[in-house]
């Protein structure tokens, strides 16, 4: 019918400043859900890679056989792989250099897993703060397109000597589409942010007590 609301014809029927913002929100909230797939893909990878590798670690097979076949896989570069990894290959040098400080052994592989930890937290929440960004600004942007699209609708009116409801509704409708489209952009950025944080945190938690039970395994390794 000829009086629904046409998304395609507001955004047609706007002016070219409202176009613009609409423009900007629809690629803000594309980009956004490109992360959203990303960050979920991920995170997912990260769980599995954890569950496999814990499983391997606490099998009860050598540290130094899992060291090399971890050293032969490409996956091993990241997750608790990459943190056993750095900490193992630490612990040897170490242990080769100064074998009876067993103390400043495991201090120094548990620097290197330090590292491999921040490398892994940096990979796993690489764009979130894109996310936190469209979710804070996208409905501003769109309350920005709705005050300056009500200005230009009222400014109109100035040109015609009878003001009616049927005069100012479409260009009043066409400037509150940029605050819907605002929240639409900025809605699924902010839903998604939160879980992700509290994934990545969870993740976090989890690299930590591995960090901590692989030194104390370290430890009395080194006291053998």
């Amino acid at each position: 019918m000829g009086s629904e609301l046409s998304l395609l014809t507001l955004f047609v029927n706007a002016g070219l400043t409202v176009k613009l913002i609409l423009l900007v929100l629809v690629l803000a909230s594309v980009l956004s859900w490109v992360i959203i797939f990303d960050r979920s893909r991920v995170l997912k990878q990260a769980r599995q890679a954890a569950e496999i590798f814990e499983h391997r670690f606490w099998s009860g097979g050598d540290l130094s056989a899992l060291y090399r076949d971890l050293g032969q896989n490409e996956a091993s570069g990241s997750g608790l792989a990459s943190i056993f990894r750095a900490g193992f290959k630490e612990y040897v040098r170490l242990r080769k250099i100064e074998p009876d400080d067993t103390m400043a052994v495991i201090a120094g592989a548990e620097r290197s897993m330090r590292v491999a930890l921040s490398r892994e937290m940096d990979r796993l929440d690489a764009n979130l703060s894109a996310l936190a960004t469209i979710g804070s600004i996208g409905p501003y942007i769109g309350l920005f397109g709705t005050v300056w699209g009500t200005m230009n609708a009222f400014y109109a009116l100035g040109n015609l000597q009878q003001a009616t409801l049927a005069v100012v509704a479409p260009g009043i409708s066409e400037a509150l589409i940029s605050t819907a489209v605002g929240l639409f952009a900025a809605i699924p950025a902010v839903v998604a942010f939160n879980r992700y944080v509290d994934q990545v945190e969870r993740m976090h938690n989890r690299y930590e007590e591995f960090m901590e039970e692989f030194s104390t395994l370290l430890q009395r390794q080194g006291h053998q």
